[in-house]
């Protein structure tokens, strides 16, 4: 590549960034986009900013203000609703964290195995039914988005009659954390919360007259040395649970399939010795479903390269390239090879590091794990059906059609 640059609108990085990544960490890997984003491809870099307490990952709070219609169009949408845990610091941070925490403990995780499995028996059983009569499976429609869907829907509680507007809703809406963002895309978004959050509140007000065992109930009763979730938050962390609860793993299930069928070495010791914690994380360090999250410096930072000392101001926009730092040679051997069986899988930084480590983490590897198995425990056959679809996404990384033929 003659030119190291991030430049998201490219289609070529969108398709495959990796080739992008190495160029940055090579040739600049303290890179200033021509959007003023400070981009960090190394994993020292990396590793370090999400695990400091120099960063804020409050960007509305710390970081310069923008003026351009986008940056004052956000700020107008974020004025009267709660902050998402996501977008906070400690303390408040650490406050909604305490909450919440009890429903993701592994033990509660570990517990959704059966209902997890029930979930992906039903649709690989769908699936099967169409492929006999003569119709096709196609991954993400079939298995990846309805059983993360399902089971985020058992964990809250919550209706599944509109799984199609719910559907539309969440990939509006997760559009909106693409730097490429424009006015077109925050009026569908406006337009999706709209028809959301009446449901949301919907809900929620029925769940405070009928609490039950669900998630949603222990949210609402949830209480720890006194403190409650407010209104606001209630709805901001529902709302996030929902989407995120499910977005995410989607594009996992999607993206660990794929990188599975273009290793056939790596699918065979999947079908020989299942899918371990290591080889979970494999998966994610390989082609992960966040590529990237960003932090301001509270205070004046400094990096290393070569003999240069690279200072960034306060309130500046850093961007941490999760995906580079995870394919980073100095830490991972051959990065862009598929291995499960690698030893340090689990430096991977896929689901971020530090207080933000991401909450839904071991719910998301047990989705992914049951998944991946179950299809190939029930296949003896599965192969890629001409090319796989991907988004048109560079934040949330994912397949969005993944066609297969399979036979037992």
């Amino acid at each position: 590549m003659s030119q190291a640059v991030f430049n998201p609108f490219d289609p070529a990085f969108r398709a495959n960034p990796h080739p992008f990544y190495d160029a940055l960490r090579e040739h600049d890997p303290v890179h200033t986009s021509l959007g003023g984003l400070v981009v960090l491809t190394r994993y020292s870099d990396v590793a370090t900013v999400l695990r400091s307490n120099d960063y804020s990952r409050d960007v509305e709070k710390s970081a310069k203000r923008l003026d351009n219609p986008i940056s004052n169009r956000m700020r107008e949408r974020r004025r009267d609703s709660a902050k998402s845990i996501l977008n906070l610091d400690p303390p408040d941070h650490s406050r909604l964290r305490r909450l919440v925490s009890k429903s993701f403990t592994p033990t509660a995780i570990e517990a959704l195995r059966p209902m997890v499995q029930h979930y992906v028996d039903a649709a690989l059983e769908a699936a099967e039914q169409r492929v006999r009569d003569g119709g096709t499976f196609e991954l993400i429609d079939d298995l990846a988005f309805p059983v993360p869907f399902l089971v985020i829907s058992a964990m809250l509680g919550m209706p599944i009659d509109r799984e199609v507007e719910l559907r539309e809703w969440s990939q509006v809406i997760t559009r909106t954390l693409e730097p490429t963002t424009g006015l077109a895309e925050l009026d569908e978004a406006d337009a999706a919360f709209g028809g959301l959050l009446p449901f949301l509140d919907e809900v929620i007000a029925d769940r405070r007259r009928n609490l039950g065992s669900d998630m949603l109930s222990s949210l609402i009763t949830a209480e720890e040395a006194g403190d409650k979730l407010t209104a606001e938050e209630l709805v901001t962390f529902v709302l996030l649970l929902y989407i995120a609860g499910h977005e995410t793993t989607v594009n996992l299930i999607g993206n660990s399939m794929l990188a599975l069928l273009r290793a056939p070495d790596q699918l065979n010791h999947v079908r020989e010795h299942g899918l371990d914690s290591n080889a979970i994380d494999e998966l994610l360090r390989f082609d992960g479903p966040v590529q990237h999250t960003v932090r301001v410096p509270v205070v004046p930072v400094q990096f290393q390269v070569g003999d240069r000392v690279i200072e960034v101001a306060a309130g500046e926009r850093v961007l941490t390239s999760l995906g580079a730092a995870s394919h980073d040679p100095s830490v991972f051997e051959n990065p862009h090879q598929l291995d499960l069986r690698r030893a340090n899988a689990n430096k991977h930084l896929g689901f971020a590091a530090g207080i933000h480590y991401c909450l839904g983490s071991a719910l998301a590897k047990l989705e992914a794990q049951v998944a991946i198995e179950s299809l190939l425990h029930r296949f003896s056959h599965v192969e890629l059906v001409g090319e796989p679809s991907w988004r048109d996404r560079l934040t949330i990384r994912g397949v969005d059609r993944l066609a297969l033929a399979v036979a037992r």
